[in-house]
């Protein structure tokens, strides 16, 4: 597996971030930048639960048209979303269109809906791991760890949905709770 490359600034990055415009923007200025506030873990714990199946690309150059069919992923407000909410969103050109996930992300607002503020992110950055060597290639950074199979653990057993190892490995790479930026790369311990 291939280490940090040379970007078209000469900076060197992880080679996932190379291939369009809006990957170089997503992994230079969000991925693995610590993010706090229940809606906007909620909003990247969708995300990612949408993601599981397809490529990253499809769900980041949709993601404005998922903040408008989702309400700006505001906990209260998707929690209100009705059965005609969910059919409305189903037709909706400008989001990933499955029922299971769509399902899942109104089910998930309305178990977090009655938590208390802060829950969420303190419960998800309660997972977060001890510090470890940055990764060098791509073929050391892991697709589920210890910490990701808890916290799934935890969001299953607190009521939320579509929450497997895998698609918490990738939260918590997305919000900053791991740095599994490569060594080299530019990014890495913004």
């Amino acid at each position: 597996m291939s280490g940090a490359i040379e970007g078209p600034d000469g900076a060197l990055r992880c080679p996932w971030a190379l291939s369009t415009e809006d990957y170089v923007a997503y992994h230079d200025e969000e991925w693995g930048r610590p993010v706090h506030g229940d809606d906007a873990l909620y909003e990247r714990l969708s995300l990612e639960a949408f993601q599981s199946g397809l490529s990253w690309i499809t769900i980041l150059r949709r993601r404005e048209g998922f903040r408008a069919a989702f309400a700006d992923f505001k906990i209260a407000s998707v929690a209100g979303f009705t059965d005609a909410d969910e059919e409305r969103l189903l037709g909706d050109t400008g989001i990933i269109r499955n029922r299971a996930k769509i399902a899942a992300t109104v089910a998930n607002a309305r178990v977090l809906a009655g938590w208390a503020p802060g829950e969420l992110d303190e419960l998800i950055w309660s997972h977060a791991p001890a510090s470890r060597p940055a990764p060098r290639t791509l073929a050391d950074v892991p697709a589920v760890t210890d910490e990701s199979t808890a916290l799934s653990k935890a969001l299953k057993k607190k009521g939320l949905r579509f929450v497997g190892p895998t698609t918490a490995y990738a939260l918590m790479q997305a919000c900053g709770l791991v740095d599994d930026h490569l060594a080299q790369c530019v990014a890495r311990g913004r």
